[in-house]
Parts: C-alpha cells; sequence; structure tokens
C-alpha cells in the first residue's frame, strides 16, 4: 500500500468501477427494500443538506444491500417550476429577450435545452458523495410517464370533485407573477414602521386611531375592529366611519382575534390583502376589495390619484395625503416579519385571484388514521404530534403556479366559459363530444411542483400501470427527509398515496435534524456561513471560498462583512478531507435533536481517522502478506488476545445493527470510531506485536494471530463500509484476496452477523486487566514526567488471588508492553518503598520514586494537588 493516505486518488475510480459494473442496481434476491431519494431541484447544487441526508440514505442502502435485501435507491430530480423558469428567464434577459419574444412553446423548448446541457449538475455532485442509486432508473418529474401520472391524478380527482377553481387569497409573487407555496416564503425580521391613522366616525366629531405597518392597502378596508373585551372601545362598536381617502363607509366590528396591546387596539381590515384579515372578513360577511394588480401597481379599484402607482409609491403619497389632512397621528419604528419571495427577493403579497384547488379534508381522515393506527412510524416520535396538528387542521392546497414551466393543467374552456378536464384537447372532445369548430383553450397555469412531488413514491415505479417494480418495491421502507417538508411533501404524499394505491407510501419517516454552523446559526447566503460540500471534500484556497460566498450580493457592505469573517474563520481556506471524512461526519452528527451543529474541527478528526485506519492496514499488510502462504497450512494457535479482539468484535457486530435499526447514525458511527481507533489500533496491533517478534513464540501462535489481523481488520472494514465506502473498498481489496475471499467488490459482501460462539468472557476480563495495568503504568509515566523508553520496576501491592493468578498468565506481555524491568509481588505483609500509585480494582500498582524523581518538587506539585481539590470541594459544598 502507498504509504500515505491520497482520498482524490481512489474515489473517482472506486465509484466508476461500482456504476459500470451496475453493483447499484436490484439484486432480485431477499427481501425488497427501498429507499426514495427526496428529489433534489433540476437547478439546484449540493449544499449541507443534501450532503448530510444522503450520506444517512446511503449507509442504510449499502447496509441493507449487504445485509442480502434486494435493494432500490430511486433517484430522480424535481422539475423545479419557479426556479428553473427564472434561470432561464436570466440566460435570456441578458440577451434582451423575454419569455413573452419567443412564446410558450419556444420557451418552454428553450428550459428542456437547458435542462439538458446543465441542469443535472446536481447528479454529478451526488455522484461525488458515493450515493449508490440505481442511476439506471433516474427520473425526471417532467418524464412522459410521470407526466402521464399526473394528468391520471388530476383527472380522478377533479372528476370526484376533489379538485376546484375559486378565488381565494394566497401568497403572491410580484415579480414573477405567480402563487408561491409557503414553503416559497421566507419571512424575516426587518426594521418598519408603524403609523398611526385617525379615522373619522361617520356623523360624529369623534374619530379612532388605527395602527398599521402597510398603510397603502388602506384603500382596501371594508373595516376597522377591536377586542370585544376591550373596555376602551366597546361604545364604538357598531357605529361607521367615513374612510378618509376613498369616502367609503366601513363598520366597526368586534373579534377577539385583534390584540389590544398592538398599536391602539384597534386595526384596520383588508380582507384581500391579508390572511388573518380575509378569515375575519368570512366571519363578518365583509366585501372583498382588491387594491392591487398581478404586479403590486393599484389598480382602478382605488381612488384616480392612487391609480397606477407601485406599491410602496402608493403607500408615500397615501402618508403625505393623510399628513395634508391632519390624519397621520404619529409614526413609530417597528420591528416586523417580512415575508419575502426565496427566488426573487421581492416581498410577497397576499392576493385574491382564481386559482386551483385540492379539497384536502376527505384526503386527510385516512393519512390521519394510518399514522395513529401506527402503519407509518416517524423518527423520532415527537414528529408524530407536529403531522397531526397540521393535518387536523388542514386547508384546501392551491395548486396552480402562473408560470409556462412545469405540467399544465389539463383543463380547457369554451368561449362561455365552461370548463372540460381531460388527458389532452382531443380527449375532451370525444369525451364530451364536441365539434371540432367548437373552440377551445388550454388553462395557462401549470401545477405546483409539489404536486408531482407528491405522487413520486409510486410515480417513479410505473404508476398507474401495475409494473413488476410498483409490485416489487411499493410500499417503500423508509423517508430520509427535513422536518421543513413534513407538511409540503410528507403528508401529501401520504394522502395521495391511499388515494391512488390503497396502500402506505413508506413504512417510515426518518427526520433529521438541521445542520447549522459551529454557533448554531442556520447556514445563508446572507450569513456568509455556507460551506459547501463539495469543497469540505476537495478543499478550496482562501480567495476562492470569499468569492463563492460574496457572489451575487447587492449590498457591498454586507460582502465585506463576509470576506472578512471568512479571512478570520480560514486564513488558509478548507483544507482538502476528502469523502469519507465527510460522509463519517454527517453520520456522527445525526442525533435525534432538531439542529446540528457542524465543526469543522469534527471533520479534522475524522480525517485523521481516515489516516489511522490506512495506517492500520499497512501495518497488517507488512505482517502478514509474506507469510501468508501457509496460513492455511500447519496448526493455528490463538492467543488471548486473538481471542479478545474477536470477542469484543461479536458486541460491536450486535451494536451496529441495532444502530442501523433504530436509525442512529451517531451512535453506530462513535463506537465504529472508539472500537477501531482504541482497540483495534492502539491495543490489539500492539498486542500483536509481542506474538509477531517474538522468537518464543510457535509458529501457530503467530499463525493465528497474522489470521486475527486480517480477519478482524476485513470484519472492519464491511462494518465500517456503508459509512466510508471509498476507503474500505481500496484496503478490502487488498485484504480479501489474502483470505480467500469472493466477489469483485465489498458492496456485495455480506454485512458482519453477530458469532456468539466467538465470544469468551473470561479471555476479555482478563485483557481488560492486562489494559487497566498497563494503563496505570503509563499514567505514571505522564505525571511523573517518566520517558516511555526507560524500563521500571513495578510492584504489585494488595492483590487478590486472582490478580496473582493473572500475573503469572500475562508477566512476559506486561513487561513488553509497558516497558518493565521487572514486576514484584507483594503480600500484605510486606511494606513497599515510597512509590507512585495507580490501582487496578483494589490492587495498588506501584512504581518505586528512589532515583525517578526530585522528591520536594513531587511533594510541591502533590500538595498544590491538594489545594487545588480543597478548594474544588469548598465550591461544591457551597452549592
Amino acid at each position: 500500500m502507498e504509504k500515505t493516505y491520497n482520498p482524490h486518488e481512489i474515489e473517482q475510480r472506486w465509484y466508476e468501477f461500482w456504476e459500470k459494473n451496475h453493483f447499484f442496481q436490484p439484486s432480485g434476491k431477499g427481501q425488497p427494500y427501498c429507499i426514495m431519494i427526496p428529489p433534489p431541484n433540476v437547478t439546484g447544487r449540493l449544499h449541507m443538506g443534501h450532503g448530510f441526508q444522503n450520506s444517512l440514505m446511503d449507509a442504510l442502502i449499502r447496509y441493507h444491500r449487504m445485509a442480502g435485501n434486494n435493494t432500490l435507491w430511486q433517484m430522480g430530480t424535481d422539475h423545479a417550476g419557479i426556479a428553473t423558469q427564472m434561470v432561464v428567464e436570466r440566460q435570456l434577459a441578458e440577451k434582451n429577450i423575454s419569455r413573452h419574444d419567443m412564446g410558450r412553446e419556444a420557451f418552454v423548448d428553450r428550459v428542456w435545452q437547458w435542462k439538458e446541457e446543465s441542469g443535472n449538475t446536481i447528479s454529478q455532485q451526488l455522484r461525488r458523495i458515493g450515493v449508490s442509486v440505481d442511476w439506471s432508473r433516474e427520473r425526471f418529474t417532467m418524464d412522459d410517464t410521470l407526466s402521464e401520472a399526473v394528468k391520471e391524478v388530476f383527472i380522478q380527482l377533479y372528476n370526484e370533485g376533489l379538485i376546484y377553481r375559486g378565488k381565494r387569497l394566497v401568497n403572491w409573487d410580484p415579480k414573477f407573477l405567480t402563487a408561491i407555496s409557503d414553503l416559497e416564503v421566507i419571512s424575516e425580521e426587518e426594521n418598519g414602521h408603524l403609523w398611526y391613522i385617525r379615522y373619522p366616525l361617520l356623523d360624529s366629531s369623534d374619530s379612532i386611531v388605527v395602527a398599521t405597518t402597510r398603510p397603502e392597502t388602506l384603500l382596501g378596508d371594508t373595516a376597522v375592529a377591536v377586542n370585544p373585551d376591550d373596555e376602551r372601545y366597546q361604545a364604538f362598536i357598531g357605529k361607521q366611519i367615513k374612510h378618509p381617502l376613498t369616502n367609503r363607509t366601513i363598520p366597526i366590528i368586534a373579534d377577539t382575534y385583534v390584540e389590544p396591546t398592538f398599536g391602539t387596539g384597534c386595526v384596520k381590515i383588508t380582507p384581500a390583502h391579508d390572511f388573518n384579515d380575509y378569515e375575519m372578513g368570512k366571519r363578518h360577511n365583509l366585501p372583498l376589495i382588491n387594491v392591487f394588480m398581478p404586479d403590486a401597481h393599484m389598480n382602478d379599484e382605488v381612488p384616480e390619484p392612487y391609480r397606477g402607482l407601485e406599491r410602496y409609491k402608493a403607500r408615500k403619497k397615501i402618508i403625505d395625503d393623510l399628513t395634508d389632512l391632519q390624519l397621520l397621528e404619529k409614526v413609530e419604528p417597528h420591528k416586523l416579519k417580512v415575508p419575502r419571495g426565496d427566488r426573487s427577493g421581492v416581498v410577497v403579497e397576499p392576493y385574491l385571484t382564481d386559482q386551483w384547488y385540492v379539497k384536502m379534508g376527505p384526503l386527510a381522515e385516512p393519512a390521519i388514521k394510518v399514522v395513529e393506527e401506527g402503519q407509518i412510524k416517524f423518527i423520532p416520535d415527537n414528529w408524530t404530534k407536529t403531522y397531526n396538528q397540521w393535518m387536523n387542521n388542514i386547508e384546501d392546497w392551491c395548486i396552480s403556479r402562473q408560470l409556462w414551466w412545469g405540467h399544465r393543467i389539463p383543463a380547457w374552456y369554451d368561449s362561455e366559459g365552461k370548463v372540460y378536464v381531460g388527458h389532452n384537447e382531443i380527449d375532451v372532445r370525444n369525451k364530451h363530444k364536441l365539434s371540432d369548430d367548437h373552440k377551445l383553450t388550454q388553462d395557462d397555469d401549470v401545477l405546483d411542483t409539489w404536486f408531482s412531488s407528491a405522487l413520486w413514491p409510486f410515480s417513479t415505479l410505473g404508476w398507474p400501470k401495475k409494473t413488476n417494480e410498483l409490485k416489487t418495491f411499493f410500499p417503500t421502507n423508509v423517508l430520509v427527509t427535513g422536518f421543513d417538508i413534513i407538511f409540503f411533501w410528507v403528508a401529501r404524499m401520504i394522502m395521495m398515496s391511499l388515494k391512488f394505491t390503497g396502500k402506505i407510501p413508506f413504512r417510515e419517516v426518518y427526520i433529521t435534524g438541521l445542520i447549522r454552523d459551529a454557533e448554531g446559526q442556520k447556514m445563508s447566503k446572507s450569513k456568509g456561513n455556507i460551506l459547501d460540500p463539495i469543497d469540505l471534500i476537495d478543499g478550496i484556497a482562501l480567495e476562492p471560498l470569499i468569492a463563492k460566498r460574496t457572489h451575487g450580493l447587492m449590498q457591498p457592505k454586507m460582502a465585506k462583512q463576509i470576506e472578512t469573517a471568512t479571512r478570520k474563520e480560514f486564513p488558509n481556506g478548507i483544507a482538502s478531507h476528502g469523502t469519507d471524512a465527510v460522509r463519517f461526519t454527517y453520520c456522527a452528527l445525526a442525533t435525534t435533536g432538531r439542529d446540528i451543529r457542524f465543526d469543522l474541527n469534527r471533520l479534522e478528526g475524522n480525517r485523521n481517522f481516515c489516516n489511522k485506519l490506512w495506517n492500520a492496514a499497512r501495518y497488517v499488510l507488512m505482517n502478514t502478506q509474506e507469510e501468508m502462504h501457509d496460513l492455511g497450512d500447519g496448526p493455528v494457535e490463538f492467543s488471548a488476545s486473538d481471542r479478545w479482539i474477536k470477542s469484543q468484535l461479536q458486541h460491536l457486530i450486535q451494536h451496529a445493527h441495532q444502530h442501523f435499526v433504530t436509525y442512529r447514525f451517531d451512535l453506530l458511527a462513535k463506537e465504529l470510531y472508539e472500537f477501531i481507533w482504541g482497540e483495534y489500533c492502539d491495543w490489539y496491533l500492539e498486542l500483536s506485536k509481542p506474538v509477531l517478534t517474538s522468537e518464543e513464540e510457535s509458529a501457530a501462535a503467530k499463525r493465528g494471530t497474522r489470521l486475527t489481523l486480517l480477519e478482524v481488520l476485513e470484519t472492519l472494514l464491511r462494518l465500517l463500509h456503508p459509512l466510508m465506502p471509498y476507503i474500505t473498498e481500496e484496503i478490502w481489496q487488498r485484504i480479501a484476496p489474502l483470505l480467500g475471499k469472493n466477489g469483485d467488490s465489498i458492496v456485495s459482501q455480506s454485512y458482519p452477523q453477530m458469532d456468539r460462539n466467538a465470544i469468551d468472557e473470561n479471555i476479555v476480563a482478563e485483557i481488560e486487566w492486562v489494559k487497566t495495568i498497563v494503563l496505570g503504568i503509563r499514567n505514571i509515566r505522564g505525571e511523573m514526567n517518566i520517558s516511555p523508553k526507560k524500563l521500571l520496576p513495578v510492584y504489585f501491592y494488595k492483590g487478590a488471588p486472582l490478580d496473582k493468578k493473572r500475573l503469572d498468565n500475562y508477566e512476559s506481555l506486561l513487561l513488553k508492553l509497558a516497558n518493565l524491568e521487572s514486576i514484584t509481588w507483594f503480600t500484605p505483609k510486606d511494606v513497599p518503598p515510597p512509590s507512585a500509585m495507580a490501582l487496578a480494582g483494589q490492587m495498588e500498582i506501584l512504581i518505586p520514586l528512589a532515583g525517578l524523581i526530585d522528591k520536594e518538587a513531587e511533594t510541591a506539585r502533590l500538595n498544590k494537588e491538594i489545594e487545588k481539590i480543597k478548594k474544588e470541594m469548598q465550591k461544591i459544598e457551597g452549592r
């Protein structure tokens, strides 16, 4: 083996080997095991969340593949309607072309062209982190087969009255001119203002003061509301107000939603421009007055002076006019949550439009039931409550988007506005017996991307056809995803699967935490704390890292702050760590918590772990390759150390299976790390040296130790492979032939199974006793600053008969491991000389101090330690 571990030299080579030899495809043997990859956006790049979740999914798939299951990890990408359209529109804008210049058909063709040329970046990046998905079955939500499934679902739901068209309030993006989902709205706290405006009462000199953060919506007011329990305003309830700018008469109403402590306790109600006001408007039968055009300019419903004004220019004019009318009471600074489109960055408006909706109540009932009955389990279980809370308060789902890229709604309108739904226009005409001259126009809208994603577990397996894949792999076994899309994706997949297949889509939902930076901050471009998994794998110099983090930032001040912080945190850039170290770190951090802090120090430690494993393999090969020719010939004798490591290995195997079943990747990584680094490398390799180097040891004993070195290492490689695929493959390929192992790759090897017959608890206790002695002596050397090379005499004092028996058995091993000159057994009647002491149970391990230390200096050190402990004791007692 090469002296130095170089991950980049091995990673691409092995991935190409795996993919070329189809190791990732289902074997067709064993119990089916299937995971559906949460489809990343076709526009996307690998981020920390992708790296984290895909590392965990790959660990599960590799484990179950090695455990003999017929595994399918279904790969695919999402067409990401608004994100993809935005990318292509930006490209066109650079050439001063708009999609409207091109027309719908040409624009969609251009998007497909972009998708083929550069839209699969994330697929290549996922290969970099070693995902063992079945690439031969890669799917795209706009594939023909998946598109047909989307149409089938839409038509069935429409025919059953579960899809309808209606006018309701939606999140509206004034830049992209489309409705967007809650997930596409980012609400962050910003500095704003609270305007206090005086509303005169009709036929009275009295007035009432309302506080608002959005004066531009004032032109759509249809009421003013107060809390019915607010004594200040009870006399005003039911009275009428003369609106100061529209001359409209509006009532003062009472509603418990109003918070008396906000502003003046009086709020204006604009049902067409606020979700809470919309609900209040329904309760009080208020009219809905929309004052905006789709681009957030004022429409013809407002008085003439404001028509056509952009919303913030209208705000300024409204404030100026109220000031002139002496109706602006005051203005206060106010922090508020501002909703912005995550793609456009502009402030989103609640907007009243005609949209397509899915009636969710009938779909939600069975989806609630299967979770209550335990047919689907959330892990950790606390997410079950979150799921149930949302499902029990579910509202109808707006599924239409005013885009061109996506699944176009399969609905056609005639000249009278009558709607017809079908697979295509020919299907509609045949179904409804419409003549060729009966003009039909297809709906311009496309479906929400989540609509097609909700069908992902079964549409990717061939539904509505009854394919072998659907029969074999559905329901799938586990969904691995984040808590942020339980509502948008997880719940909808459950509802759609039950509706259209009569089966649950998956048996378990493993909810991961959110990756944050080392300080617990959410990773975001505005904070400049984003880490790219590929940069962690390959490394990146400081200047390119700064350029990456500040790219696209509009504010120079923010960019400078990010640059300064990056220079401080990464003065030398980010070092290369390789894929295995990154994956192992993800697994080690996969606790049951909601937030996961990613600390680069952990990553560095796991890079060192790779080096440790590599060097251990080099030691094993150096001590076995030349002698392997006689391993199968002649007797084999296993030492106590051999039997100890084999016994401990069985417990590790048992725990590994338990951790996979319970999704405790963190505990699995911890135990593998501690066993490989501590038990195998630090202890067993050391314990093997006296056997292999001693002229007194028999050939059979040496043969037994060499065989144990190889067998244990080979087993550890298989245990570790699901977490660290590359380094384990590289080493396994060198180790396996020495053991006569068949198979082209560790990928297709069996996962180790526990052998209870290999456990010898007595030997374990004895070697643990030896380890305690050696550690005690090493601690004394450290405390006394005694060189590890210096031979020392050691006394055993107050030992039990069992200690004496063990000493007789392991004295020669102790002399070599602890580098001792002699070991003397003291009886209770003996008086040992002044010595440094360590304990092994009740037995004292003594190293005489004569000639080893400066007595006065040691006395001073001990007295100082005693004083320190006394002070600590006083503090503890004081508490």
